[in-house]
């Protein structure tokens, strides 16, 4: 079975993910610092029969990094890396006058720093995957200029180019970063707390990822809305 190493995943997109990569047969290694939470989502997924292997902890922790590759493989290896684990900078989201230089550095080292490390950790068993993949979990907040987003648009932005030389650097490996759209999760609910619109539950992109895996296009950014779309 393939496997999948997915971070962030005890919620939100993460966990959505997860259950629909579950719903497949893929076994699973999940990431999140919130263990009670964790252990929940693998309590869920455990219907679909496949394997799942859970370990509370920071991405921005290399043991921690290195403890996800080793876990993936003992179950094999790994065909998929999600990198979903986000931090916004502040909670709520202020304006980049305000913006603590220690919350930019937060979100610098958990949405580039960490990803970049999980990738280098992970690039052996990705090269010798039949059908290696990383997808970043991107945001529009990267490619346009919102008011309050600064911090976490720039980082985003960071992990957009990163993937974009990945792609060209690892032409074996497939490297998506999606933009997966605003969703009702945790991390909007913080960032945005006020905001009365209604948002569309995460499990509602995830068939745009799972397209990605079936079609397997050439490596770049994309948006689920437009995966979504396309007929």
């Amino acid at each position: 079975m393939p496997v999948a190493i997915i971070t962030g995943a005890s919620k939100g997109l993460g966990r959505a993910l997860a259950e629909g990569l579950a719903a497949r047969g893929w076994d699973l290694v999940l990431d999140a610092r919130g263990a009670t939470a964790l252990k929940e989502a693998a309590e869920a997924l455990a219907g679909h029969g496949t394997r799942v292997e859970v370990l509370p902890g920071d991405v921005t922790d290399a043991g921690h990094r290195a403890a996800l590759v080793a876990a993936a493989r003992r179950l094999g290896g790994v065909d998929l890396l999600v990198s979903n684990a986000s931090a916004l900078g502040a909670e709520p989201l202020v304006p980049l006058a305000e913006l603590p230089v220690e919350g930019l550095r937060r979100a610098l080292e958990v949405n580039v720093v960490a990803a970049l490390g999980l990738v280098q950790e992970a690039l052996p068993l990705l090269r010798g995957a039949s059908a290696g993949t990383v997808i970043a979990v991107s945001s529009d907040a990267a490619a346009e200029a919102y008011g309050t987003w600064g911090g976490y648009g720039a980082s985003k932005a960071a992990l957009d180019q990163l993937a974009a030389v990945l792609g060209v650097e690892e032409p074996a490996v497939r490297v998506w970063a999606v933009d997966p759209g605003d969703m009702a999760t945790d991390l909007y609910a913080a960032a945005v707390p006020d905001d009365p619109d209604p948002r569309p539950a995460p499990a509602a992109v995830v068939p745009a990822f799972l397209r990605l895996l079936d079609e397997r296009p050439v490596s770049g950014r994309y948006a689920a809305s437009a995966l979504l779309e396309r007929p």
